[in-house]
């Protein structure tokens, strides 16, 4: 996640345009949509040309050296566009936050206020990871702030004179739970006259990335077969619904016991597995959360979907399932679902993106962000 109290600075080449963020991780927070859509900005320019800041949201599905013959693998899912100057509208009349009011006075006359809103359809930042020996991106979802100077929104930008950013959606846990999760089986087989029972539940529905899995297993062997092993899985899906609605499935943890039950006998114990990705990283295919420059990340989070939301759009979903399997020549399995999540975290830091021109490079950086936040730190993305 991104630290508190850093200012993160980026600037294009030409030094015509600069993105200052105190945040890069905008907040699903499932329950309330609104404080995912929030992003405020300045702008500081030279005169002879207008300033304009982009929002979007892409779904790239092939390495950016794929693109070839004018065939680009990828889709904009959503792009917004604001021109921030010339004005569109009065400077009070865009100023939706007290920091931006405070950044108004300490920069002038030449700052412009602007805002953005996310539509509550948008995916949250997800990629599948590549192989080890892969290059490149491989099949993500991602967003990106971008800022340029140029005559026109439609006029030809220069590299030199546009600055990208990353930027991350991420989606947290919902405060209430759900029922654990409990499920039950019986098999028969011939030549038994009694069955095998499996139960196997969970101790709660939402699990925090990091934190063990309890996974209480029940079984009473009634038959005449002999169960030779028990496997419990956490089993991650990952499904491409954009264009190909393929499903990708893999153990994220998995512990083979070795437990065996004889006909007649039963067994009830606790199996704890943690679903890691520093036990995950050279595999390919495996889901994870939305990755930023010189930040490392987790296994994906459930996706949890806004009711009457077209899943088509949403790039990738992601769910996790904990999987039980006896092993008797063939298999007897359960799966219980469960989601995998981060916590709420705390929302008292303000989000703002700042485009400025060469000016602001100038001024004292801590003195500019002084009536906002204590001593801040300025990183460069």
């Amino acid at each position: 996640m991104s630290p508190k109290n850093v200012i993160f600075k980026k600037m294009a080449k030409d030094k015509s345009v600069g993105v200052y963020m105190a945040k890069r991780d905008f907040v699903d927070r499932v329950d309330s949509v609104e404080p995912v859509g929030k992003l405020s900005s300045y702008s500081l320019r030279q005169l002879k040309q207008s300033a304009f800041v982009q929002l979007s949201c892409t779904f790239r599905y092939g390495r950016e050296d794929m693109d070839v013959m004018g065939i680009a693998f990828r889709r904009e899912i959503y792009i917004a566009i604001r021109q921030v100057y010339p004005p569109i509208q009065d400077r009070e009349q865009s100023t939706h936050t007290k920091m931006q009011g405070k950044l108004l006075r300490k920069l002038g006359d030449n700052a412009f206020p602007f805002f953005f809103e996310f539509p509550d359809n948008l995916p949250c930042s997800v990629g599948l990871q590549p192989g080890p020996n892969d290059s490149g991106k491989q099949c993500v979802v991602e967003f990106e702030v971008k800022a340029f100077s140029a005559e026109s929104q439609e006029a030809k930008v220069r590299k030199r004179s546009t600055v990208h950013l990353m930027i991350r959606k991420l989606q947290y846990a919902p405060e209430n739970s759900g029922t654990a999760p409990s499920v039950k089986t019986s098999r028969e087989f011939v030549m038994s006259d009694k069955p095998l029972h499996l139960e196997a539940s969970l101790d709660k529905e939402i699990y925090y990335h990091g934190e063990p899995i309890n996974v209480c297993v029940n079984v009473t062997n009634s038959s005449n077969k002999n169960v030779k092993n028990i496997i419990v899985s956490v089993d991650q899906v990952a499904t491409v619904v954009l264009y190909s609605n393929d499903s990708y499935v893999r153990a994220v943890a998995l512990e083979e016991s070795g437990d065996a039950v004889a006909a007649g006998a039963s067994l009830k114990k606790v199996y704890t597995l943690t679903p890691l990705l520093v036990c995950n990283r050279e595999r390919r295919g495996i889901a994870l959360d939305g990755k930023l420059k010189h930040e490392d990340t987790n296994l994906a989070s459930s996706s949890i979907v806004k009711e009457g939301v077209l899943k088509e759009v949403l790039g990738i979903l992601v769910s996790y399932r904990v999987m039980v399997k006896l092993i008797i020549g063939g298999e007897v399995g359960v799966e219980l679902p469960l989601k995998l999540m981060h916590p709420k975290p705390d929302l008292g830091t303000n989000i703002f993106i700042s485009i400025c021109s060469h000016e602001l490079h100038e001024l004292n950086i801590s003195e500019v962000f002084k009536a906002s936040l204590h001593s801040p730190k300025v990183a460069n993305p």
